[in-house]
């Protein structure tokens, strides 16, 4: 449920009380004009037809000023509607999706820079890169608890898919930082521990195969979902950072260590994980439709979809044949590694 108020200005009413009539609310009301010449609407929402009406809205008012819609989640309503009870079952068979400004800002926030995403990164390396020296599968989790790793990745497909190229350039940039950053700090902690072999947390991130691919998609799908149906994206922030924190943060022990053999597995997997994530995200956006409002960003978002889909689709076939033609998809050797040398026949 929600409830859309607008703003407008008062020559606008005609356009807007159609618009409103169109988009078939379950209640609206306008109040009477004021002394600044505005009016508001107030529209209810218990099923579809929200996001129709603030396009609507947009539209009409995007040649003027003075006007501001805001969209409000409603948890309960008084009296409750007549035909509630058949609403309900309406809402249960329609798709659960947020709207696309409510997605925006979703999104938009968890891809800010500030201290805070730089210490969490940090924090999280640091935790990450103990917990894969030292075997503790608790510490790799709670490094992955506290990585701030979705909002960045997310937004780069999202301003892909609305073909927002500042929120894709600042995503972008977002996402290195925060990956660059856990790398550096990681490599740190590599130079002064070294590579504990028998660590199978660690060693495990040098194994790049066919499943992983799988669990990146996985990854990126619940991902964008959480956020196009609206719900918590916690979970499935973890989830993400199990595909990006260990294997970035082992690439970076390995640098530290100077051990560059194990350094390119990891380095294959993280690659693996990023483009497979941004290609889920990328399928979910444009299945659920998530498009921008107006002919002319649709005609730009659709172009930057083609490109970037060509790209990451070219980029994961090369990946794939290097986990199939390459021995990559178990675990090294370890001593046959450090030493050079071949295993005895």
């Amino acid at each position: 449920m929600r409830l859309i108020e607008a703003v407008f200005p008062a020559d606008k009413e005609d356009a807007a009380r159609k618009a409103v009539e169109e988009s078939d609310p379950t209640h609206y009301r306008f109040s009477e004009r004021d002394d600044g010449d505005c009016m508001v609407l107030r529209a209810f929402f218990i099923r579809h037809g929200a996001q129709d009406l603030v396009d609507k809205l947009q539209e009409i008012c995007e040649s003027g000023k003075d006007w501001r819609i805001l969209v409000l989640p409603v948890e309960a309503t008084a009296p409750q509607p007549e035909d509630e009870e058949e609403e309900q079952e309406e809402a249960k068979r329609q798709e659960k999706r947020a709207l696309r400004e409510e997605i925006y800002d979703d999104v938009a926030k968890g891809a800010g820079l500030s201290s805070d995403f730089f210490v969490l990164t940090a924090a999280s390396s640091v935790v990450a890169a103990l917990g894969l020296h030292a075997d503790n599968v608790a510490a790799v989790i709670g490094a992955m608890v506290i990585a701030p790793l979705l909002g960045p990745i997310l937004a780069i497909s999202l301003g892909v898919a609305l073909g927002d190229y500042k929120l894709l350039l600042r995503a972008s940039r977002n996402a290195a930082a925060g990956l660059a950053l856990g790398f550096a700090t990681a490599a740190a902690m590599g130079l002064l521990l070294g590579v504990n072999t028998d660590s199978y947390e660690l060693m495990s991130r040098t194994v790049a195969g066919l499943d992983s691919v799988v669990l990146a998609l996985a990854a990126g799908v619940a991902a964008a979902l959480s956020i196009v149906a609206g719900i918590s994206a916690a979970l499935v922030g973890v989830m993400v950072a199990v595909a990006l924190l260990p294997p970035a943060a082992a690439a970076g022990i390995f640098l530290g260590a100077g051990e560059f053999s194990y350094l390119a597995r990891a380095l294959l997997l993280l690659t693996v994980n990023v483009v497979c994530i941004m290609i889920a995200a990328q399928g979910v956006y444009f299945y659920k439709g998530v498009r921008p409002r107006t002919w002319f960003e649709k005609k730009q978002a659709g172009r930057a979809q083609k490109i970037n889909v060509a790209v990451l689709l070219t980029l994961l076939m090369m990946l794939v044949g290097v986990i199939i033609f390459a021995p990559v998809g178990t675990m090294p050797e370890v001593e046959d590694l450090i030493s050079g040398e071949l295993p005895a026949e």
